[in-house]
């Protein structure tokens, strides 16, 4: 069973169970993060919940792990640029 989410906008397809790191590795994006310094680009490094390489905003929320964080139908996933405490991006 697939569910629908949509990244950045663009509408992508994740298996169900899979987490919003292992979706968007499957859709060959491997950053979705900038650091709060220099903007430099982070993606999934560790995999397990320990680092904070891989946040990205779901639904609005920042600071939500990519590699823990399962997606579900309808969720719209952004890149977090810095922190997340505002969309710089705006």
């Amino acid at each position: 069973m697939s569910v629908e989410f949509s990244f950045d906008g663009r509408p992508m397809t994740a298996q169900a169970g899979q987490t919003v790191g292992a979706a968007l590795l499957a859709e060959g994006i491997k950053s979705w993060r900038t650091t709060r310094f220099g903007g430099r680009p982070r993606g999934l490094f560790c995999g397990i919940g320990v680092c904070f390489d891989c946040l990205v905003m779901v639904n609005g929320e920042p600071n939500v792990r990519a590699c823990l964080a399962v997606v579900a139908p309808g969720d719209v996933v952004r890149t977090q640029v810095g922190d997340g405490r505002s969309d710089e991006r705006d």
